[in-house]
Protein backbone atom coordinates (compact mmCIF):
# COMPACT_ATOMS: atom_id res chain seq x y z
CA UNK A 1 0.00 0.00 0.00
CA UNK A 2 1.37 3.42 -0.96
CA UNK A 3 2.10 5.72 1.94
CA UNK A 4 0.12 8.88 2.51
CA UNK A 5 2.21 11.95 1.69
CA UNK A 6 2.51 12.96 5.35
CA UNK A 7 3.96 9.51 6.13
CA UNK A 8 6.87 9.87 3.70
CA UNK A 9 10.33 10.38 5.09
CA UNK A 10 11.88 13.74 4.26
CA UNK A 11 14.27 12.12 1.78
CA UNK A 12 11.44 10.24 0.05
CA UNK A 13 9.32 13.37 -0.17
CA UNK A 14 12.18 15.51 -1.47
CA UNK A 15 13.01 13.01 -4.20
CA UNK A 16 9.37 12.89 -5.30
CA UNK A 17 9.23 16.70 -5.35
CA UNK A 18 12.41 16.76 -7.46
CA UNK A 19 10.89 14.28 -9.94
CA UNK A 20 7.73 16.44 -10.01
CA UNK A 21 5.63 13.51 -8.83
CA UNK A 22 4.23 15.60 -5.98
CA UNK A 23 4.28 19.28 -5.09
CA UNK A 24 5.43 20.99 -1.95
CA UNK A 25 1.90 22.35 -1.60
CA UNK A 26 0.43 18.84 -1.70
CA UNK A 27 2.92 17.65 0.93
CA UNK A 28 2.18 20.65 3.16
CA UNK A 29 -1.56 20.07 2.76
CA UNK A 30 -1.18 16.42 3.80
CA UNK A 31 0.73 17.45 6.92
CA UNK A 32 -1.82 20.14 7.77
CA UNK A 33 -4.68 17.65 7.33
CA UNK A 34 -2.95 15.23 9.70
CA UNK A 35 -2.48 18.02 12.24
CA UNK A 36 -6.16 18.99 11.95
CA UNK A 37 -7.17 15.38 12.54
CA UNK A 38 -4.86 14.63 15.45
CA UNK A 39 -3.59 17.70 17.26
CA UNK A 40 -6.62 18.21 19.48
CA UNK A 41 -5.48 15.00 21.17
CA UNK A 42 -1.68 15.24 20.80
CA UNK A 43 -1.27 19.03 21.28
CA UNK A 44 2.12 19.12 19.57
CA UNK A 45 1.78 22.53 17.92
CA UNK A 46 1.99 25.98 19.50
CA UNK A 47 1.39 28.03 16.34
CA UNK A 48 0.50 27.26 12.74
CA UNK A 49 -0.51 29.85 10.15
CA UNK A 50 -2.07 27.59 7.54
CA UNK A 51 -2.61 30.23 4.85
CA UNK A 52 0.95 31.48 5.23
CA UNK A 53 2.39 27.95 5.09
CA UNK A 54 0.49 27.08 1.91
CA UNK A 55 1.48 30.38 0.27
CA UNK A 56 5.13 29.63 1.04
CA UNK A 57 4.71 26.08 -0.28
CA UNK A 58 3.34 27.35 -3.60
CA UNK A 59 6.27 29.77 -3.84
CA UNK A 60 8.71 26.89 -3.29
CA UNK A 61 7.01 24.95 -6.08
CA UNK A 62 7.91 27.82 -8.42
CA UNK A 63 11.47 28.18 -7.08
CA UNK A 64 14.50 26.32 -8.49
CA UNK A 65 15.68 23.50 -6.24
CA UNK A 66 17.99 24.87 -3.53
CA UNK A 67 19.04 21.72 -1.64
CA UNK A 68 18.30 18.03 -1.26
CA UNK A 69 15.52 18.98 1.17
CA UNK A 70 13.82 21.53 -1.08
CA UNK A 71 10.12 21.69 -0.30
CA UNK A 72 10.27 19.60 2.88
CA UNK A 73 8.28 20.92 5.90
CA UNK A 74 9.88 21.40 9.32
CA UNK A 75 8.48 21.98 12.77
CA UNK A 76 10.45 24.46 14.90
CA UNK A 77 10.56 24.23 18.69
CA UNK A 78 9.09 27.36 20.22
CA UNK A 79 12.28 28.50 21.92
CA UNK A 80 13.78 29.20 18.48
CA UNK A 81 12.95 32.61 16.98
CA UNK A 82 10.91 32.86 13.79
CA UNK A 83 10.26 36.15 12.01
CA UNK A 84 6.98 34.96 10.48
CA UNK A 85 5.49 33.22 13.53
CA UNK A 86 5.13 34.16 17.19
CA UNK A 87 7.75 32.82 19.60
CA UNK A 88 6.52 32.60 23.18
CA UNK A 89 8.89 30.08 24.86
CA UNK A 90 5.73 28.68 26.51
CA UNK A 91 5.79 31.56 28.99
CA UNK A 92 3.09 34.15 29.70
CA UNK A 93 5.89 36.71 29.93
CA UNK A 94 6.29 36.45 26.15
CA UNK A 95 2.66 36.13 25.08
CA UNK A 96 2.27 37.38 21.48
CA UNK A 97 6.01 38.00 21.21
CA UNK A 98 7.01 38.45 17.56
CA UNK A 99 10.75 38.32 16.82
CA UNK A 100 12.11 40.64 14.15
CA UNK A 101 14.44 38.01 12.73
CA UNK A 102 14.73 34.29 12.20
CA UNK A 103 17.16 32.29 14.30
CA UNK A 104 20.23 31.25 12.32
CA UNK A 105 19.01 27.66 11.97
CA UNK A 106 15.63 28.80 10.62
CA UNK A 107 17.31 31.17 8.16
CA UNK A 108 19.48 28.30 6.91
CA UNK A 109 16.42 26.10 6.41
CA UNK A 110 14.66 28.81 4.44
CA UNK A 111 17.79 29.38 2.36
CA UNK A 112 17.79 25.65 1.55
CA UNK A 113 14.19 25.82 0.31
CA UNK A 114 12.63 24.13 3.34
CA UNK A 115 9.14 25.02 4.50
CA UNK A 116 8.65 26.28 8.07
CA UNK A 117 5.31 24.65 8.80
CA UNK A 118 4.85 25.93 12.34
CA UNK A 119 6.10 26.14 15.91
CA UNK A 120 6.06 23.04 18.11
CA UNK A 121 5.22 23.09 21.80
CA UNK A 122 8.07 23.38 24.30
CA UNK A 123 8.10 23.20 28.05
CA UNK A 124 8.47 26.59 29.75
CA UNK A 125 11.81 28.05 28.56
CA UNK A 126 12.82 24.47 27.62
CA UNK A 127 13.05 23.50 31.30
CA UNK A 128 11.22 20.74 33.17
CA UNK A 129 7.77 22.29 33.69
CA UNK A 130 5.54 19.93 31.64
CA UNK A 131 3.83 21.14 28.47
CA UNK A 132 0.30 20.19 27.37
CA UNK A 133 1.66 17.80 24.70
CA UNK A 134 0.64 14.13 24.95
CA UNK A 135 2.50 11.05 23.80
CA UNK A 136 0.97 10.09 20.41
CA UNK A 137 1.48 6.39 21.19
CA UNK A 138 -0.69 6.67 24.30
CA UNK A 139 -1.98 10.07 25.46
CA UNK A 140 -1.97 8.96 29.10
CA UNK A 141 1.85 8.98 28.97
CA UNK A 142 4.33 11.84 28.79
CA UNK A 143 5.99 12.58 25.44
CA UNK A 144 9.10 13.66 27.35
CA UNK A 145 10.56 17.13 27.29
CA UNK A 146 11.54 19.73 26.77
CA UNK A 147 11.18 19.18 23.01
CA UNK A 148 7.80 17.55 23.57
CA UNK A 149 5.98 18.97 20.57
CA UNK A 150 8.77 18.25 18.09
CA UNK A 151 9.04 14.61 19.15
CA UNK A 152 5.28 14.06 19.13
CA UNK A 153 4.70 15.81 15.80
CA UNK A 154 7.31 13.72 14.01
CA UNK A 155 6.23 10.48 15.67
CA UNK A 156 2.61 11.10 14.66
CA UNK A 157 3.50 11.82 11.00
CA UNK A 158 2.40 15.45 11.27
CA UNK A 159 5.73 16.61 9.84
CA UNK A 160 8.79 14.67 8.60
CA UNK A 161 11.42 16.75 10.43
CA UNK A 162 11.49 19.01 13.47
CA UNK A 163 14.07 20.94 15.44
CA UNK A 164 14.44 20.66 19.20
CA UNK A 165 17.03 21.58 21.79
CA UNK A 166 18.88 19.62 24.46
CA UNK A 167 20.39 20.97 27.67
CA UNK A 168 20.08 17.75 29.68
CA UNK A 169 18.14 15.14 27.71
CA UNK A 170 15.55 17.17 25.84
CA UNK A 171 16.09 15.68 22.36
CA UNK A 172 17.14 12.07 22.94
CA UNK A 173 14.66 11.26 25.73
CA UNK A 174 11.43 12.51 24.06
CA UNK A 175 12.48 10.86 20.79
CA UNK A 176 12.90 7.56 22.64
CA UNK A 177 9.57 7.98 24.44
CA UNK A 178 7.70 8.74 21.21
CA UNK A 179 9.55 6.22 19.03
CA UNK A 180 11.49 8.40 16.57
CA UNK A 181 15.08 8.82 15.52
CA UNK A 182 16.86 11.95 16.73
CA UNK A 183 20.32 13.44 16.91
CA UNK A 184 21.82 15.71 19.50
CA UNK A 185 24.83 16.83 17.45
CA UNK A 186 28.27 17.71 18.76
CA UNK A 187 28.13 20.92 20.77
CA UNK A 188 28.19 23.90 18.44
CA UNK A 189 27.46 21.96 15.24
CA UNK A 190 24.33 24.05 14.59
CA UNK A 191 24.57 27.81 15.09
CA UNK A 192 22.48 28.91 18.10
CA UNK A 193 21.92 32.59 17.29
CA UNK A 194 18.24 33.28 17.88
CA UNK A 195 17.79 30.47 20.42
CA UNK A 196 16.46 31.46 23.84
CA UNK A 197 19.35 30.20 25.95
CA UNK A 198 18.95 28.24 29.15
CA UNK A 199 22.57 27.16 29.56
CA UNK A 200 25.11 28.61 27.15
CA UNK A 201 27.71 25.86 27.61
CA UNK A 202 25.17 23.04 27.15
CA UNK A 203 22.29 24.09 24.88
CA UNK A 204 22.43 22.17 21.60
CA UNK A 205 19.99 22.29 18.69
CA UNK A 206 18.92 18.80 17.62
CA UNK A 207 16.80 17.14 14.95
CA UNK A 208 13.92 14.63 15.03
CA UNK A 209 13.01 12.35 12.12
CA UNK A 210 11.52 8.98 11.24
CA UNK A 211 14.59 7.86 9.26
CA UNK A 212 18.36 8.23 9.79
CA UNK A 213 18.94 9.58 6.27
CA UNK A 214 16.69 12.53 7.10
CA UNK A 215 18.89 13.42 10.08
CA UNK A 216 21.93 13.55 7.82
CA UNK A 217 20.27 15.67 5.14
CA UNK A 218 18.97 18.14 7.72
CA UNK A 219 22.32 18.31 9.49
CA UNK A 220 24.03 18.90 6.14
CA UNK A 221 21.89 22.00 5.63
CA UNK A 222 22.35 23.21 9.20
CA UNK A 223 26.03 22.45 9.82
CA UNK A 224 27.71 22.35 6.41
CA UNK A 225 28.98 18.82 7.01
CA UNK A 226 28.50 16.53 4.01
CA UNK A 227 25.91 13.80 4.47
CA UNK A 228 27.12 10.24 3.89
CA UNK A 229 25.83 7.99 1.16
CA UNK A 230 23.00 5.78 2.36
CA UNK A 231 23.48 2.68 0.26
CA UNK A 232 22.88 -0.45 2.35
CA UNK A 233 26.05 -0.72 4.41
CA UNK A 234 28.02 -3.76 5.37
CA UNK A 235 30.61 -3.26 8.04
CA UNK A 236 32.02 -4.32 11.31
CA UNK A 237 31.63 -1.40 13.68
CA UNK A 238 33.59 -1.41 16.91
CA UNK A 239 31.05 -0.83 19.67
CA UNK A 240 31.53 -0.10 23.35
CA UNK A 241 28.61 -1.36 25.44
CA UNK A 242 28.35 1.42 28.02
CA UNK A 243 25.89 0.74 30.81
CA UNK A 244 27.08 3.90 32.66
CA UNK A 245 27.40 4.28 36.44
CA UNK A 246 23.61 4.71 36.63
CA UNK A 247 22.71 1.33 35.11
CA UNK A 248 20.70 0.43 38.23
CA UNK A 249 18.25 3.25 37.38
CA UNK A 250 17.24 1.56 34.12
CA UNK A 251 14.23 -0.69 34.55
CA UNK A 252 14.47 -4.40 33.77
CA UNK A 253 12.92 -3.98 30.33
CA UNK A 254 15.41 -1.29 29.34
CA UNK A 255 18.36 -3.32 30.58
CA UNK A 256 17.22 -6.42 28.71
CA UNK A 257 16.49 -4.38 25.59
CA UNK A 258 19.97 -2.84 25.47
CA UNK A 259 21.69 -6.18 25.95
CA UNK A 260 19.47 -7.74 23.28
CA UNK A 261 20.40 -4.94 20.88
CA UNK A 262 24.09 -5.53 21.60
CA UNK A 263 23.72 -9.25 20.85
CA UNK A 264 21.89 -8.60 17.60
CA UNK A 265 24.46 -6.05 16.45
CA UNK A 266 27.21 -8.55 17.25
CA UNK A 267 25.45 -11.18 15.17
CA UNK A 268 25.32 -8.65 12.33
CA UNK A 269 29.11 -8.36 12.41
CA UNK A 270 29.86 -5.74 15.05
CA UNK A 271 32.73 -6.12 17.47
CA UNK A 272 31.12 -5.44 20.85
CA UNK A 273 33.04 -5.03 24.09
CA UNK A 274 32.30 -3.66 27.52
CA UNK A 275 33.13 0.02 28.01
CA UNK A 276 33.45 1.97 31.25
CA UNK A 277 33.46 5.74 31.34
CA UNK A 278 36.70 7.45 32.41
CA UNK A 279 37.40 7.90 36.14
CA UNK A 280 35.60 10.94 37.50
CA UNK A 281 32.72 10.67 35.03
CA UNK A 282 30.31 9.49 37.72
CA UNK A 283 30.38 12.97 39.21
CA UNK A 284 28.95 14.37 35.97
CA UNK A 285 25.74 12.39 36.44
CA UNK A 286 25.20 14.03 39.82
CA UNK A 287 26.65 17.50 39.20
CA UNK A 288 25.25 18.41 35.78
CA UNK A 289 22.68 20.38 37.80
CA UNK A 290 25.45 22.65 39.13
CA UNK A 291 26.30 23.81 35.61
CA UNK A 292 22.73 24.12 34.41
CA UNK A 293 21.63 25.81 37.65
CA UNK A 294 24.38 28.45 37.53
CA UNK A 295 23.84 29.21 33.85
CA UNK A 296 20.03 29.05 33.84
CA UNK A 297 19.66 31.49 36.73
CA UNK A 298 21.70 34.04 34.80
CA UNK A 299 20.13 33.32 31.41
CA UNK A 300 16.68 34.01 32.88
CA UNK A 301 17.77 36.81 35.21
CA UNK A 302 15.62 39.46 33.51
CA UNK A 303 12.51 37.32 33.71
CA UNK A 304 13.26 36.26 37.30
CA UNK A 305 13.78 39.84 38.48
CA UNK A 306 10.94 41.51 36.59
CA UNK A 307 8.23 38.84 36.30
CA UNK A 308 8.66 36.41 39.22
CA UNK A 309 4.89 35.86 39.47
CA UNK A 310 4.73 34.70 35.83
CA UNK A 311 7.32 31.95 36.27
CA UNK A 312 5.92 28.51 37.08
CA UNK A 313 6.00 27.10 40.58
CA UNK A 314 8.35 24.35 39.40
CA UNK A 315 10.87 26.64 37.65
CA UNK A 316 11.11 29.48 40.17
CA UNK A 317 12.68 27.35 42.95
CA UNK A 318 15.24 26.03 40.46
CA UNK A 319 16.21 29.59 39.57
CA UNK A 320 16.45 30.48 43.25
CA UNK A 321 18.75 27.49 43.80
CA UNK A 322 20.79 28.41 40.75
CA UNK A 323 21.70 31.75 42.30
CA UNK A 324 23.14 29.87 45.29
CA UNK A 325 25.68 27.99 43.15
CA UNK A 326 29.10 29.56 43.62
CA UNK A 327 31.40 30.37 40.74
CA UNK A 328 34.06 28.15 42.31
CA UNK A 329 31.72 25.16 42.38
CA UNK A 330 30.60 25.82 38.82
CA UNK A 331 34.18 26.10 37.59
CA UNK A 332 35.15 22.89 39.40
CA UNK A 333 32.43 20.86 37.67
CA UNK A 334 33.34 22.29 34.29
CA UNK A 335 36.99 21.40 34.87
CA UNK A 336 35.98 17.83 35.75
CA UNK A 337 33.95 17.74 32.54
CA UNK A 338 36.93 18.98 30.50
CA UNK A 339 39.20 16.31 31.98
CA UNK A 340 36.65 13.56 31.37
CA UNK A 341 36.04 14.85 27.85
CA UNK A 342 39.73 14.50 27.01
CA UNK A 343 39.90 11.04 28.56
CA UNK A 344 36.76 9.91 26.71
CA UNK A 345 38.16 11.11 23.38
CA UNK A 346 41.33 9.09 23.98
CA UNK A 347 39.48 5.94 25.02
CA UNK A 348 37.11 6.12 22.05
CA UNK A 349 39.93 6.09 19.48
CA UNK A 350 39.53 2.33 19.13
CA UNK A 351 35.72 2.46 18.88
CA UNK A 352 33.20 3.73 16.34
CA UNK A 353 30.47 4.39 18.87
CA UNK A 354 29.14 3.56 22.32
CA UNK A 355 25.82 1.79 22.85
CA UNK A 356 23.92 2.99 25.91
CA UNK A 357 20.30 3.54 27.05
CA UNK A 358 18.33 6.46 25.63
CA UNK A 359 16.11 6.66 28.73
CA UNK A 360 15.63 4.62 31.91
CA UNK A 361 12.26 3.22 30.80
CA UNK A 362 9.42 3.65 28.36
CA UNK A 363 7.48 6.90 28.70
CA UNK A 364 6.03 7.13 32.22
CA UNK A 365 2.26 7.19 32.65
CA UNK A 366 2.21 10.77 33.89
CA UNK A 367 1.69 14.35 32.76
CA UNK A 368 3.29 15.77 35.90
CA UNK A 369 6.83 15.01 34.77
CA UNK A 370 8.75 14.79 31.49
CA UNK A 371 10.82 11.83 32.70
CA UNK A 372 14.35 11.35 33.95
CA UNK A 373 17.31 12.53 31.77
CA UNK A 374 19.81 10.47 33.77
CA UNK A 375 21.11 8.67 30.66
CA UNK A 376 21.55 11.92 28.71
CA UNK A 377 23.05 14.54 31.02
CA UNK A 378 26.65 13.36 31.01
CA UNK A 379 26.77 13.08 27.20
CA UNK A 380 25.48 16.65 26.97
CA UNK A 381 28.26 17.78 29.30
CA UNK A 382 30.78 15.85 27.18
CA UNK A 383 29.45 17.69 24.11
CA UNK A 384 29.62 14.54 21.96
CA UNK A 385 27.04 13.55 19.32
CA UNK A 386 24.22 11.17 20.27
CA UNK A 387 21.65 9.43 18.10
CA UNK A 388 18.67 7.54 19.48
CA UNK A 389 17.39 4.59 17.48
CA UNK A 390 13.85 3.33 18.21
CA UNK A 391 14.16 -0.29 19.23
CA UNK A 392 12.08 -2.50 21.51
CA UNK A 393 8.93 -2.08 23.56
CA UNK A 394 8.39 -1.50 27.25
CA UNK A 395 6.04 -3.30 29.60
CA UNK A 396 3.07 -1.20 28.42
CA UNK A 397 3.90 -1.59 24.73
CA UNK A 398 5.40 1.89 24.36
CA UNK A 399 8.65 2.47 22.45
CA UNK A 400 12.13 2.02 23.87
CA UNK A 401 15.31 3.39 22.34
CA UNK A 402 19.00 2.64 22.24
CA UNK A 403 21.46 5.52 22.16
CA UNK A 404 24.56 5.63 19.98
CA UNK A 405 27.27 8.01 21.19
CA UNK A 406 30.10 9.02 18.87
CA UNK A 407 33.36 10.95 19.13
CA UNK A 408 33.32 14.75 19.11
CA UNK A 409 32.54 16.11 15.62
CA UNK A 410 31.89 12.58 14.34
CA UNK A 411 28.24 13.43 13.69
CA UNK A 412 27.87 12.20 10.12
CA UNK A 413 29.71 8.89 10.64
CA UNK A 414 27.53 8.34 13.71
CA UNK A 415 24.35 8.84 11.66
CA UNK A 416 25.69 6.35 9.10
CA UNK A 417 26.26 3.84 11.89
CA UNK A 418 22.76 4.55 13.22
CA UNK A 419 21.42 3.65 9.79
CA UNK A 420 23.49 0.45 9.85
CA UNK A 421 22.24 -0.37 13.34
CA UNK A 422 18.61 0.27 12.36
CA UNK A 423 18.98 -2.19 9.48
CA UNK A 424 20.72 -4.75 11.69
CA UNK A 425 17.95 -4.43 14.26
CA UNK A 426 15.36 -4.84 11.49
CA UNK A 427 13.72 -1.46 12.12
CA UNK A 428 11.36 -0.48 9.31
CA UNK A 429 12.16 2.98 7.95
CA UNK A 430 9.45 5.60 7.66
Amino acid sequence: MEKALNELSAAQAARRIERQEITCEALANACLERIAARDDEVRAWAFIHQKQALTQARELDRTPRRSRLHGVPFGIKDVIDTESLRTEYNSPIYRDHQPRADAACVALLRQAGCLILGKTVTTEFATNHPSPTRNPRDPAHTPGGSSSGSAAAVADAMVPLALGTQTGGSVIRPAAYCGTFAIKPSFGSINRAGLKFVAESLDTIGIFSRDPEDLALALEVLSGRAAPEFAPASGTPRIGLCRTPRWQLADAGTQANLEDAARRLARAGAQVREFDLPPGSEALFDRHNVVIGFEMARALAWEHINFPDQISASLKPRLDEGWKVTRADYDAVRETARQCRRALAEEMRELDFLLTPSAPSEAPRSHASTGDPVFNRAWTLFGVPCVTVPYGKGAHGLPLGVQLVGPMDGDMPLIAWADWAARALAITAA
